[in-house]
C-alpha cells in the first residue's frame, strides 16, 4: 500500500467520524417519525411501525371541508368530536357536523355528500349494506371492541332491591318468550290494556331491527311499540322510572353511561342466526324470525371517494380504538356534570394521551398536546 493510498484511507476515516458525531447531535423527539415526515430530497428514512410519517391531509389541503355524521347518542356524538379534534388541531382541517338520522346519514355517506360516520354498526343497516355492497362506503378499523345490545329491564324487576325497599316483580322473566305473561306489569300509560317496550329513536337503525323483532317475537298485540323523540329522551325515560323502581322494558346498549349507573338485566333471546337476524334488518320482511343481535363490529364509515382520496386521514381513522370502560367512564361524566361532547373530547384528548398517540404520527401529537393542555 502506498503512502497516497493510506493518507486517502485516513482521511475517509475522518470524515466518517465527524458524521457520526454530528448525527449523534440530532435530537428527534420520541421516535424518527418527526424527522422522517421532512425527507430530504436526497434520502427518504424507512420508520417502522405501524402508523405513517405522512401527515398531510390530501383532502385537507385542497382546502375542502371534512363533513361528519352529526350523531345524536352519546358515543357516537363524542367519537365524532376526538375524530374532529384530531383532524382539525393534528392535521390542520376543517371539519363540520352535518345533523341527521343515522339512516339518512348512512345514504348521503354513499354519495359523498359526508364522508365520516363516526360509529357505524355494521351489518345492521340495509342503507350501509346496500352502499357496502355497491361500493361506495368503506369501514375503517375497530372504534369500539366488546359493545354490546338488546332488550334489558332493571334489575330489581326481577331481584328485588332490598335497600330500596322494591321487591321482585317478575322474579321468573328470563326471555323474551315471557314478556306476553308480563303485559300488565310493563302497562303502557296511553294503551293500558298493552304493555309498552321502550324502542329507539324514529330513524336509528335499532328502531327498525326492534319493530321487527316484536313482529318475530308475537309482540304486536301485547305491546306498544313506543319510540322516543331522540337519544337524551330514551335516557331521560328510562332515568326517570329506574330512580322511581317502576317496571320498565327497553331496548339499550353499552357503551354508554347508564349501563355503568345502574344495574339491568339483558333478556335471553334466541340465538344469533345470520339468515333471521338478515329479516330483522330488512324493514320489508313480512315475516321475520327471532335472533340475537351479532357479535358487534363497530367500525368508522368513510365514503370510498374520500378513502381513495385521502389515505393519511384514511390511516388515523383505521387506528381509533377507544377501550370500552375508558369510553364508559367518559360518558359518565358527560351525563353526570352535563357536558357537551366536545368538551368531552377535550377531556379524554388530555387524560388519555398514551391511547390516543397510538393513532397519530409523533408530529400531530405534539400538535395535538400543545392543543389541549
Amino acid at each position: 500500500m502506498t503512502i497516497k493510498q493510506i493518507q486517502r484511507i485516513l482521511l475517509l476515516q475522518s470524515i466518517i467520524k465527524r458524521a457520526v458525531l454530528t448525527l449523534a447531535s440530532i435530537s428527534l423527539p420520541g421516535s424518527y417519525a418527526a424527522y422522517a415526515a421532512s425527507p430530504s430530497p436526497l434520502t427518504t428514512l424507512v420508520v417502522p411501525g405501524p402508523v405513517s410519517a405522512t401527515t398531510s391531509s390530501p383532502w385537507c389541503a385542497s382546502g375542502k371541508t371534512v363533513k361528519f355524521a352529526g350523531l345524536n347518542w352519546e358515543s357516537g356524538s363524542v367519537l365524532t368530536e376526538v375524530m374532529r379534534t384530531v383532524m382539525e388541531q393534528g392535521y390542520g382541517c376543517k371539519t363540520e357536523s352535518i345533523p341527521g338520522n343515522t339512516v339518512a346519514m348512512e345514504v348521503a355517506l354513499s354519495k359523498n355528500d359526508i364522508q365520516v360516520l363516526a360509529e357505524e354498526w355494521v351489518g345492521r343497516s340495509d342503507a350501509w349494506n346496500t352502499a357496502a355492497k355497491a361500493g361506495s362506503v368503506v369501514p375503517l378499523g375497530k372504534v369500539i371492541v366488546g359493545a354490546t345490545e338488546g332488550w334489558y329491564v332493571p334489575e330489581y324487576v326481577i331481584k328485588g332491591d332490598a335497600s330500596r325497599g322494591i321487591k321482585p316483580m317478575a322474579p321468573a322473566l328470563k326471555s323474551v318468550a315471557d314478556l306476553p305473561t308480563y303485559k300488565a306489569l310493563f302497562k303502557d300509560v296511553e294503551e293500558p290494556s298493552k304493555g309498552r317496550f321502550l324502542n329507539c329513536p324514529t330513524g336509528w337503525t335499532c328502531e327498525g331491527v326492534n319493530t321487527q323483532k316484536l313482529k318475530a317475537y308475537k309482540l304486536t298485540n301485547s305491546y306498544v311499540n313506543f319510540r322516543p323523540g331522540t337519544g337524551p329522551a330514551l335516557d331521560a325515560a328510562i332515568t326517570s322510572d329506574y330512580q322511581r323502581g317502576k317496571p320498565l322494558l327497553f331496548y339499550y346498549w353499552a357503551p354508554n353511561a347508564l349501563m355503568g349507573k345502574f344495574k339491568f338485566i339483558k333478556l335471553q333471546e334466541p340465538a344469533f342466526n345470520a339468515v333471521c337476524f338478515k329479516t330483522l334488518a330488512d324493514k320489508e320482511a313480512a315475516n321475520p324470525c327471532g335472533s340475537a343481535a351479532p357479535e358487534a363490529l363497530i367500525q368508522a364509515g368513510v365514503s370510498s371517494v374520500f378513502r381513495n382520496a385521502d389515505p393519511v386521514l384514511s390511516a388515523f381513522l383505521s387506528r381509533v380504538n377507544i377501550p370500552l370502560d375508558v369510553l364508559n367512564k367518559s360518558l359518565a361524566e358527560m351525563a353526570d356534570q352535563k357536558l357537551v361532547a366536545r368538551q368531552v373530547a377535550h377531556n379524554f384528548l388530555k387524560q388519555y394521551p398514551e391511547i390516543w398517540k397510538q393513532w397519530v404520527p409523533n408530529d400531530v401529537a405534539i400538535k395535538l398536546t400543545a392543543s389541549v393542555k
